[in-house]
């Protein structure tokens, strides 16, 4: 199976237009237009009822000391742990392209609703801007479906974001509870026909991104 994106090359930094944030000389980071991108894919195998996104950052720092603290640059040493920026599941097995912004565009304070109107009995699942916000009054919330990339702006390397596609032996996913990135992951393991993988690079470090 294939995957690609018009919106950017594999291995390419992907464009502020798909990003949370973008940065900003003045205050560190601004609100971007937080598109999802363009994806699509070929080459399916046979058997395949239904599709499953996941996109994640595998390069979020593990603990919080010095993220976004002035004066400070978060390690390159430091241990790393996935964030999950998307999560969509029940795609159509027909189905073989998502346009761009057709899943998010702007940013949504609190979060976008689960019950959006989709194509083909699709549902997103919780990303992990729900926790990220948690504490934050004017933006804690569910957040359901696409938010792009916002790493810290002092962070020391730059982040890999992979959209990786399973082709599923079911057509509709059963996932316990809310359906995180990591319930999805678990929900799928028995189903797995065969996956694709596309990562874009990104920094809000302006030293990193000259």
């Amino acid at each position: 199976m294939k995957l690609w994106s018009n919106s950017f090359a594999d291995l390419s930094t992907i464009p502020g237009e798909f990003a949370f944030c973008v940065i900003d000389a003045a205050q560190h980071v601004a609100l971007s237009d937080n598109r999802n991108p363009h994806l699509a894919w070929s080459d399916v195998p046979t058997g395949t009822q239904s599709f499953a996104l996941i996109c994640h950052d595998k390069d979020v720092p593990s603990r919080g000391d010095d993220v976004n603290q002035e004066g400070r640059e978060v390690p390159a040493s430091l241990p790393r742990v996935d964030f999950f920026h998307w999560v969509l599941i029940d795609i159509p097995a027909a189905q073989r392209e998502i346009a761009v912004g057709s899943h998010c565009r702007g940013i949504t304070p609190r979060g976008k609703p689960e019950l959006l109107s989709l194509p083909g009995n699709m549902r997103h699942g919780l990303n992990d801007y729900t926790g990220w916000f948690a504490g934050d009054p004017g933006m804690c919330g569910d957040y359901y479906g696409y938010d792009g990339p916002c790493p810290p702006w002092n962070d020391s390397i730059v982040h890999h974001y992979i959209f990786t596609l399973f082709a599923l032996d079911v057509p509709h996913l059963r996932v316990d509870g809310k359906w995180s990135g990591q319930a999805v992951r678990l929900a799928m393991r028995q189903h797995v026909l065969a996956q694709a993988s596309l990562t874009g690079l990104y920094t809000l470090n302006p030293r990193l991104a000259k």
